[in-house]
């Protein structure tokens, strides 16, 4: 039995979730799916509320982040037991009684289409948990001004990496390195590409 604090926040994601139309609630839980069937390499927020706004639904930032962590979780957790499509309604009924009929139709009706898709791919990720790397940015900058650096205007390099956890969720990292540092770190990478391609 869920926590009334836990009750508080499923119920907040339920609350949001009522604001989209079935139509719109089986869109974003497709690209969930299609995350979780391994056709994606994450999950795209951002692509996700673009669509939300184009339909007149604004959520805050944090508010679209819960649900879709909140869908991922749940059909992860789905996936994983291997649930059936009314298991799974059941599910949810449980952990809120602000589900509207309409969204547990659609959500029922997407899980009979995906679910065992979804299980199958999950006994295979459950033996590779690892990040991935899906994009790397970098620029060249000069330092003119430092509060802790004594020798300014020299050159460093700034990288942005563009990571998609375990979770589906997509994060960037960014770290800055000196020209003798960023050297370095692209030699390794061209070992690293050169050991991969005899693989």
């Amino acid at each position: 039995m869920p926590s009334a604090e836990e009750s508080h926040g499923v119920n907040k994601v339920v609350d949001n979730i009522c604001k989209l139309s079935p139509d719109l609630l089986t869109e974003a839980c497709q690209h969930i799916l299609t995350y979780l069937q391994g056709h994606t390499r994450g999950v795209d927020s951002a692509e996700i509320s673009d669509r939300f706004q184009k339909a007149g639904v604004s959520l805050e930032h944090d508010a679209l982040q819960n649900m879709i962590r909140y869908l991922l979780l749940t059909f992860r957790s789905a996936g994983k037991s291997n649930v059936s499509g009314d298991d799974l309604v059941s599910r949810l009924e449980e952990s809120s009684i602000k589900w509207p009929k309409a969204s547990l139709q659609a959500l029922h009706k997407l899980w009979s289409e995906h679910g065992a898709s979804v299980h199958a791919q999950q006994e295979v990720h459950s033996m590779l948990s690892i990040s991935q790397l899906v994009d790397m940015e970098w620029k060249l900058g000069m330092a003119v001004s430092s509060d802790t650096c004594r020798s300014l205007n020299s050159p460093y390099v700034s990288l942005l990496l563009k990571i998609v956890e375990p979770s589906g969720q997509v994060t960037h990292r960014s770290f800055e390195m000196t020209i003798p540092q960023f050297q370095n770190f692209h030699k390794q990478f061209k070992e690293m590409a050169a050991v991969m391609e005899t693989v």
